[in-house]
């Protein structure tokens, strides 16, 4: 992890707490969508330029969680809620119930393609809402100057 990605760890938190709900609207488990993050790599896009700056999640690592996440499911079960948050949420329980019905009705046609491709957009939603918290925070400029600076020179 590099300089400027450890200045994203108070920031990360309170993002993960309000990118809670968009979670659970998903096909993963908070415990998947642990892992998924596991896998991620931040990177700025354009940090020289105020602009065109944007914070961006590397999801080329990706490939090496799907087993795992299968693991997951497989062992808690489609749609199960191991964290017990969809119990005193009944909408969530009942988009959860649809959720799984229509995953389940897929079954077989479904591919680790459209896994990883899920995975990856919500992943940038995330980047996006986070990138969105920094420049709320006014930190946003600090990230970029960071990353920039960590970026070898074109000599």
């Amino acid at each position: 992890m590099t300089d400027w990605t450890n200045r994203l760890a108070g920031a990360r938190m309170q993002v993960d707490q309000q990118f809670q709900d968009r979670v659970a609207e998903s096909q993963f488990s908070n415990q998947q969508w642990g892992l998924i993050m596991t896998a991620v790599e931040w990177e700025v896009e354009n940090p020289e330029d105020d602009e065109a700056a944007r914070l961006v999640a590397d999801t080329s690592n990706f490939g090496d969680v799907i087993p795992e996440l299968d693991r997951i499911e497989q062992q808690v079960g489609p749609g199960a809620d191991p964290e017990g948050i969809e119990d005193s949420n009944p909408l969530r329980r009942a988009m959860r119930k649809v959720a799984n019905s229509v995953s389940l009705s897929n079954a077989g046609g479904g591919s680790n393609q459209e896994q990883l491709d899920e995975a990856a957009a919500l992943v940038q939603e995330y980047a996006e809402q986070l990138q969105a918290f920094l420049e709320r925070k006014d930190r946003w400029a600090e990230i970029r100057e960071a990353a920039a600076a960590e970026q070898p020179s074109a000599e």
